[in-house]
């Protein structure tokens, strides 16, 4: 399959027996709804301010004058891109790990250029790693949900019981029983 089209193919979240077994899979979930949610809330707080009342003061000055409009309208623009980003997040975890991990370089530049927001800055790096963790995963959860796609269905009959008097279950019995 091409490269561009598996890096941009919808992947399905892992099945629930997966995620009580396996680690990677519980890693790429959370980070996966993580990396959802947090873009999209505050995307949504760019219109509602409530966690923040001055999201301007995060504009580097260098940023607004290219772009067209007052601070206010930019932010605005940002939060739709973050409520995107969000959404691309669940539905295209690979691509959208490697597109939060663009957004938040392009804050910790503008972080950088303000000055004063170094602490944030670094924090937002921390977030950085993050989404290209997810896209990595996303790589490797993209390639077992196309194994399970493809691998054919075989009915596998249930194991017998152990402890119900068959030879097995006294060979294996017997076997767990120390020896003098």
């Amino acid at each position: 399959m091409n490269t561009i089209a598996a890096f941009l193919r919808p992947i399905p979240f892992p099945a629930l027996s997966r995620l009580r077994e396996d680690p990677v899979s519980q890693a790429f979930t959370l980070l996966r709804i993580g990396f959802a949610v947090l873009p999209i809330l505050m995307g949504l707080d760019k219109f509602a301010e409530v966690l923040n009342d001055n999201w301007t003061a995060y504009l580097a000055s260098e940023f607004n004058d290219v772009i067209p409009g007052s601070a206010q309208d930019a932010m605005y623009a940002v939060g739709v891109v973050e409520i995107l980003a969000g959404i691309i997040v669940l539905i295209v975890p690979r691509f959208g790990g490697v597109l939060v991990a663009g957004w938040l370089g392009g804050i910790i530049l503008s972080l950088l250029l303000v000055g004063g927001y170094g602490d944030i800055a670094l924090r937002d790096f921390g977030l950085l790693l993050g989404a290209l963790t997810l896209s990595r995963l996303a790589g490797a959860e993209s390639a077992i949900a196309a194994d399970d796609r493809t691998a054919p269905k075989v009915h596998r009959p249930a194991a017998p019981s152990a402890g119900h008097g068959s030879a097995e279950s006294s060979a294996a019995s017997s076997a767990r029983q120390p020896t003098m």
